[in-house]
């Protein structure tokens, strides 16, 4: 497995409604399968990245296994009297690429990524380098390109993601993450670079003399970085290796 999961499960006659005033994406789309969403700060900043899938009375959801006792306890701050109740469940997460089984879902992410299943028993393809895909496909990992309360979810492409919707009205967080959709311009953000040689993650990248941004996953002769777009380009260099750009969060 790539990392630990841990899928907790959400009951209670306003799961939903919670939820919806919550998370950065629409909860009405649990009627479709799987959800990919955040949890910001007031400030509109990212706290934590999840999946979500609906089944009998429940909703369900998917989070990095070190990040869930935090996220319950965040979660359970905004409930009040809310008729809602958290707790973890007995599921484990398997993934895949190629045929899908029965009852699994499409990473909502990017097709690339393949599907997911959630049943009493876990499993993955140790043959796949789950690493290398995500830097192919521009993919942040929790807690290493999204860092809680530094990271902006639109720097992270979250929008190409699927995993923010601007029409769903008002959730934690939402005013900031409009306002950069909306009126101004991305000034930093994920990128795709590739690299002449080994560079480890966390380097500093510089150009010109000035910092540039940070190494992220490297996989092979490629990597995801976090850029000052305007800093960038031709001439970047991080631990004496030079770098080119490659792609640029959309």
């Amino acid at each position: 497995m790539p990392d630990q999961r841990t899928i907790l499960r959400i009951t209670g006659e306003d799961r939903v409604d919670f939820l919806q005033g919550l998370l950065s994406n629409d909860m009405k789309k649990l009627a479709d399968g799987l959800v990919y969403a955040a949890l910001l700060s007031p400030q509109g900043k990212y706290l934590f990245d999840f999946f979500l899938f609906a089944r009998d009375d429940a909703v369900f959801l998917d989070v990095k296994s070190d990040a869930a006792a935090a996220l319950s306890a965040r979660l359970n701050m905004y409930r009040l009297r809310a008729d809602v109740a958290i707790e973890a469940s007995d599921l484990l997460l398997s993934r895949g690429l190629g045929d899908a089984p029965e009852g699994a879902f499409c990473d909502p992410r990017d097709p690339a990524l393949g599907w997911r299943t959630y049943r009493q028993q876990a499993g993955a393809d140790a043959a796949i380098d789950w690493a290398a895909l995500r830097v192919a496909r521009m993919i942040p990992e929790t807690g290493v390109e999204l860092i809680p309360n530094e990271t902006y979810i639109l720097e992270m492409g979250f929008e190409r993601l699927n995993g923010v919707d601007f029409r769903k009205g008002c959730y934690v967080g939402q005013e900031v993450t409009a306002r950069m959709k909306h009126k101004t311009a991305l000034k930093k953000g994920l990128a795709q670079v590739s690299i002449d040689g080994p560079v480890a993650p966390g380097a500093v990248i510089s150009r010109d003399g000035k910092e540039v941004g940070r190494v992220h996953t490297v996989a092979g002769p490629r990597a995801l970085a976090y850029l000052r777009f305007e800093r960038a380009g031709a001439g970047m260099e991080a631990a004496g290796q030079t770098l080119h750009l490659e792609k640029l969060t959309p």
